[in-house]
């Protein structure tokens, strides 16, 4: 390949953590020409969430953010803000991911700065999109997860909540936040006029849902959670051998690549440390804390990911000390001495309900989610209010939409599914099979 397709696009990614740093680094990895636009003190926080640690670097840090330039600004300056202004004027394309609100409160919003480019593609990744009671309110992966019910369809029945063992979310929202843009170019070349693209984490979410939505709009059953395989295909699960289980899946797939895809920050986490990925039922092996503890009435999700936010957690838990105590002050300390920290929070969560801590812990700033069934998220107001739920064409039969909108509107459902030859006439004139 003597050119790659994305060569010549310039791109600013004001983005830290996983979701937009991999939309940027989809871009990248296409040829655009990413510049990547960081704090001072740190920059993005990914940089952190180890060990292990690679030229100082944690391996979803590596695995989300080759070939891209790397600047620092402080945007709390507005001196840096009106640099950075004058420098997207020149771009094609700007992915941010930042705290809901704050983008804006710098005075960065797609307002100000497709006015000054009227040919910017500007693309956000939000937490919980931008509409609805919860559209301010930040997030992670794993309480996402549990927020949209995905934790609740995995594993087995009877069987405890399970995170999906990948950041299926981050990376997927991520790659709707790549696809809105090349579509937004398209668009682009067709009107000469750049466009805002939305995603979140919820929507995508929503979107991992979609064939359990139709199968229970069709029969009005809700998911069964299978273990290994599906309850729609037989056979397809997997079976125990004399030396280990062996999945079978006779449905005429392939899916590998993809798959392996889904593993890359597992894997760069391998290369460098060379231990096989641990698998944890809500969380994270390598933030802490960043899982599931049981409360009075239910399971909720914590998600600090960052030593900012254990701070909050540990005044909200009544234990501030926690905050300078030598043994929890970073991530990678955290994880050294997860063992005598976790069975102290789990002790505390078991104090108060899953209502009582949500609310607690929603005014502290720490990051947190109930895990939800999936007639629960269904029934949330802002799965509604997202309008991911689309009318379908000529039946009595409501799917999900795609979790991506353009200058604020979302693809619409143009028709139902076909019948088979349906379009034989229209489109080959009648011709035989």
């Amino acid at each position: 390949m003597t050119a790659l397709p994305l060569a010549g696009i310039k791109v600013v990614e004001i983005a830290q953590n996983l979701a937009g740093p991999f939309a940027g680094e989809i871009l990248a990895r296409l040829g655009a020409d990413v510049v990547k636009v960081e704090r001072p003190d740190g920059g993005d926080d990914a940089r952190g969430w180890g060990p292990p640690f690679l030229a100082d670097l944690s391996p979803v840090f590596h695995a989300a953010n080759t070939n891209k330039r790397s600047i620092t600004l402080d945007l709390r300056d507005p001196a840096a803000v009106a640099w950075l202004i004058e420098y997207v004027e020149g771009a094609d394309v700007l992915v941010q991911n930042l705290r809901p609100g704050v983008i804006g409160e710098l005075g960065l919003g797609p307002e100000t700065l497709l006015a000054k480019n009227p040919r910017l593609v500007y693309c956000s990744l939000w937490t919980f999109g931008t509409s609805g009671p919860l559209r301010l309110r930040p997030g992670y992966e794993p309480m996402v997860q549990a927020f949209a019910g995905l934790m609740m369809v995995n594993g087995e029945e009877g069987g405890p909540p399970m995170r999906m063992g990948t950041s299926v979310l981050d990376s997927g929202t991520g790659m709707w936040a790549a696809i809105g843009v090349l579509a937004a170019l398209v668009e682009r070349q067709r009107t000469g006029r750049g466009s805002i693209v939305d995603t979140s984490l919820f929507e995508t979410g929503l979107g991992w849902l979609a064939n359990h939505f139709a199968s229970y709009r069709i029969s009005g059953n809700p998911p069964l959670r299978h273990r290994t395989g599906s309850s729609r295909l037989v056979v397809f699960q997997g079976f125990e051998t004399k030396d280990g289980p062996v999945i079978i899946a006779a449905a005429n797939d392939r899916l590998f690549e993809t798959g392996l895809g889904w593993l890359a920050n597992h894997f760069a986490s391998y290369r460098i440390s060379g231990n096989p990925p641990l698998r944890h039922r809500t969380g994270s092996s390598r933030l802490v804390v960043f899982q599931g503890f049981e409360t009075k009435n239910g399971p909720v999700i914590i998600a600090a990911a960052n030593d900012r936010l254990f701070a909050k957690l540990a005044v909200a838990l009544g234990r501030p000390d926690w905050a300078t105590d030598p043994r929890f002050t970073t991530n990678a300390l955290r994880q050294e001495h997860k063992a005598a920290l976790v069975p102290e929070i789990e002790t505390i969560m078991l104090t108060r309900t899953k209502g009582e801590w949500v609310d607690l812990l929603e005014e502290a700033g720490v990051p947190c989610a109930p895990i939800h069934t999936f007639l629960e998220v269904l029934a949330h107001p802002q799965t509604a209010a997202t309008g991911m739920i689309q009318k379908v064409p000529e039946l009595d039969l409501e799917l999900m939409g795609l979790p991506i909108s353009f200058d604020g509107e979302r693809p619409p459902l143009r028709g139902r599914a076909p019948r088979l030859g349906e379009h034989n006439q229209e489109i080959r004139g009648g011709g035989t099979p």
